[in-house]
C-alpha cells in the first residue's frame, strides 16, 4: 500500500476530485494549507500591495493499492497541471498496515470497498 500526499492549487481542486473520482479512487482526504514557497514577491492589485510568500494551497491524501499508484499519480499530475510556477507537489510513501476498526482486518483488502 503507498499513501500518496499531492499539494495542488486551490483552483485544480475540482478537476482533480473529478479526476480521482472517475478513475478507481472511491475515497480520498483532503483540506485547505498554507505554505511558504520560494518565490518571494510583492504584487500590486487595485492600488494595495500584497506579498505573495504565503501561498493558500489544497492538500489531498490518498491510500492505495499498489495497482493504483500510477494511474492515480497521473490522474493528478495531468489535470493540475499549469505549466507554472505552483503547480504543487505529489509525496509517495509506503504503508506498513491498514486497519478496519470497524471489523477489526487489516492489509491492503480493507482498502476495498464492501458494502
Amino acid at each position: 500500500m503507498k499513501r500518496i500526499e499531492a499539494i495542488i492549487r486551490k483552483t485544480k481542486f475540482q478537476d482533480v476530485k473529478e479526476a480521482l473520482l472517475s478513475s478507481d479512487i472511491d475515497w480520498f482526504e483532503y483540506h485547505d494549507v498554507h505554505g511558504i514557497g520560494q518565490s518571494r514577491q510583492e504584487r500590486v492589485y487595485r492600488g494595495i500591495q500584497y506579498s505573495t510568500d504565503v501561498i493558500e494551497r489544497v492538500a489531498i491524501t490518498i491510500v492505495c493499492r499498489e495497482q493504483f499508484v500510477d494511474s492515480t499519480i497521473n490522474a493528478i499530475m495531468e489535470v493540475a497541471h499549469t505549466g507554472n510556477v505552483g503547480d504543487g507537489r505529489i509525496f509517495l510513501s509506503d504503508v506498513i498496515d491498514c486497519f478496519s476498526i470497524r471489523t477489526g482486518e487489516h492489509g491492503d483488502t480493507v482498502l476495498a470497498d464492501k458494502k
